[in-house]
């Protein structure tokens, strides 16, 4: 079963949901607004994505302009930093046995559903 990183306030992420309902596809929701995901739980995803952390990072999320731009962190520091603020990861992020894929763009999905 695909698992769905997903904040419901994100067109793209809910682009992914609702293209996963509209072809049959069962999957899971892994809210991580209302649930985030723990530091090992970041560093499985992205061992996963085969990307280090910066893939992951929302550089454009307010959040990050106000607090983050230009600071040298490391990437446990970050994946820390995302621990406790999941707005600044990237979405939707599709998961399914031991491969990920960012959503973004829409077209990842698609071909993501169809090897999965």
């Amino acid at each position: 079963m695909i698992k769905v990183l997903h904040n419901g306030n994100c067109s793209k992420s809910n682009a992914a949901v609702d293209y996963l309902v509209q072809n049959n596809i069962p999957f899971e929701v892994i809210d991580i607004i209302n649930e985030p995901l723990s530091v090992l739980e970041i560093k499985t995803v992205l061992k996963k994505l085969g990307k280090d952390v910066s893939y992951i990072i929302r550089a454009t999320d307010k959040l990050y302009t106000d607090n983050f731009v230009g600071q040298q962190l490391s990437d446990d520091a970050w994946i820390e930093v995302l621990s406790k603020n999941p707005s600044l990861i990237q979405r939707p992020i599709l998961i399914k046995g031991s491969s990920a894929i960012l959503g973004r763009p829409f077209e990842n999905v698609k071909s993501f559903v169809e090897k999965a």
